[in-house]
């Protein structure tokens, strides 16, 4: 199979995805009935992960799965390699690349992971870069269809800043047939130029957060300030105070609402305690799906599909 690259979500298609989501569910059932699936044992297989942002979940997630599927990691960051150096990423990528079999990286400009990409011999996925967040975005709706179903023709609401979740949310809406409600501070809007969304029958903009709320199957936020705009923390507390997420929203939103975040959460600030630690948030199933999605991304990205 030629090499594919996972750098956003619009790199896989509706029938790929059905795929994937179809096999993060067989990993996760061994798993979690404690069977060994070691498809990367025979040969072992390695996976660099390559870190230019601070990360627990996809460090963790990453990391644990490629050892649960039978291979290797290595860890770079950039104060412990070349790359904090003068060494162009082109030749990092043409170097790593042939030692290892795939390649993650969560860095800041999404140009930064398409050079590697462009210049790697194997698989390259996107652990996050400012741009774009794929691979959690993978597990949210993993998550949403363990607990309610085909997210087809659903309403996802997105309350909080337009920042590379939100990209991808379009992104996914657009290939997998639902719509996202969005709300934003102004200022903070998403581009949907920048997520590559052409027309507009796949997202709903609103004022209110509230109104955005309103009928969702889905809930979602983040942080109000992303990794790499922390200067910007103080203005942003101030232009985002109607946008937490809170009781009210949930509770015009439909009764059978999930509520996710990504994570870290900062109660009081983008969600309020009471949603986040209440019955609608499965925050913690999502945070362990990542591992779920990302090992059945990898052994697709390597091994193709299996029967």
């Amino acid at each position: 199979m030629s090499i594919r690259h996972y750098l956003q979500f619009k790199d896989l298609g509706a029938d790929e995805y059905a795929y994937l989501l179809q096999r993060a569910a067989f990993i996760k059932a061994k798993f979690k009935a404690v069977e060994k699936y070691q498809p990367f044992a025979d040969p072992d297989r390695t996976l660099a992960m390559i870190f230019e942002k601070a990360s627990t979940r996809t460090r963790v997630s990453f990391e644990a799965g490629m050892y649960q599927m039978g291979g290797s990691v290595v860890h770079l960051t950039t104060g412990d390699s070349q790359l904090g150096r003068a060494e162009p990423i082109e030749d990092s990528a043409r170097v790593i690349s042939r030692m290892v079999d795939l390649v993650m990286i969560r860095t800041f400009e999404q140009t930064k992971i398409e050079r590697f990409a462009a210049h790697s011999r194997v698989p390259v996925i996107n652990g996050l870069t400012n741009e774009f967040h794929p691979c959690q975005i993978l597990a949210d709706i993993f998550t949403f269809i363990e607990q309610r179903g085909s997210i087809q023709g659903k309403v996802v609401a997105w309350v909080g800043d337009g920042n590379n979740m939100a990209n991808t949310w379009l992104q996914a809406a657009e290939i997998l047939g639902f719509k996202v409600h969005i709300s934003t501070p102004r200022g903070y809007e998403v581009n949907p130029a920048l997520a590559g969304i052409t027309g507009n029958d796949c997202y709903q903009v609103f004022d209110s957060p509230l109104d955005a709320c309103r009928g969702a199957d889905l809930v979602t936020t983040d942080v109000w300030t992303s990794m790499g705009f922390e200067a910007e923390n103080e203005v942003r507390r101030a232009a985002f105070k109607q946008w937490c997420v809170d009781e009210a929203m949930m509770a015009v939103a439909k009764p059978q609402a999930l509520f996710m975040h990504c994570l870290p959460a900062h109660r009081g600030e983008e969600v309020s305690a009471e949603v986040i630690d209440g019955p609608q948030s499965v925050v913690w199933d999502e945070a362990e799906n990542r591992m779920h999605v990302q090992k059945a991304l990898m052994e697709y990205l390597l091994l193709g599909k299996l029967a």
